[in-house]
């Protein structure tokens, strides 16, 4: 699994990046100023850095000078900033990309899986997130059980997704619809249920459990 270091001091922005980041499939650390911020790069391992330029103690530009000294591994600054000099000046300390706030998380996501695929080379096949006979590609949005590619629903996609990337945990109707269909839908919630009965049909195991009372989750696979 790819590891992404979060570079960013507001709390909000940190919990939001996380969710989604984490919920694509990759694993996160987060950095709340420079200095710790090339503390955790020179003691681990990333391989894409999301970079805020306006945090404390050293600015994102004195953390990615800093970093090119030792390292190309691939950044992606974040600023509300938009002028076009601060964008030239990023590009010269040889960013990756850049991503102006407030951002879309769809298009933050598309351009992290871009930056990794190129820095990867042509064979980068993608983030994979295993559960049990089931191979998910997220770049990709493809589901794979037992090599046998399925043919999901965007909807199915997203929730086989939410569900194995956080085995274990029960999703609420509720949370699922708020979840997949992005806070806007509010209809009957049994939408949730006939998209798990289909998404069940189609994965040809019934991995996913029904919480009587409560909702739906996958077990994690040590039980």
């Amino acid at each position: 699994m790819q590891r992404i270091l979060i570079v960013e001091d507001e709390p909000d922005i940190q919990d939001m990046l996380v969710a989604y980041l984490q919920n694509a499939g990759y694993e996160t650390a987060i950095a709340g100023d420079g200095v710790e911020a090339l503390s955790l790069f020179r003691k681990e391992q990333f391989d894409l850095i999301l970079l805020d330029l306006m945090i404390p103690k050293i600015d994102g530009f004195g953390v990615c000078e800093l970093i090119r000294k030792e390292s190309d591994v691939p950044i992606v600054m974040l600023t509300a900033m938009s002028g076009e000099e601060d964008q030239l000046k990023g590009f010269g300390m040889n960013i990756d990309d850049y991503v102006t706030k407030p951002f879309s998380i769809p298009v933050l996501l598309q351009k992290i899986r871009v930056v990794l695929r190129r820095s990867m080379g042509d064979g980068y096949r993608g983030t994979c997130i295993h559960y049990r006979d089931i191979s998910l590609y997220p770049d990709d949005r493809e589901v794979k059980s037992n090599g046998v590619l399925l043919d999901l629903t965007t909807k199915e996609f997203e929730l086989l997704q939410t569900f194995i990337t956080n085995p274990g945990r029960v999703y609420t109707r509720e949370v699922l619809l708020a979840k997949i269909w992005d806070y806007d839908f509010y209809g009957d919630e049994r939408v949730v249920d006939t998209h798990v009965k289909n998404l069940r049909h189609k994965l040809g195991n019934d991995y996913i459990e029904t919480v009587r009372g409560v909702g739906y989750r996958v077990a994690k696979e040590d039980s």
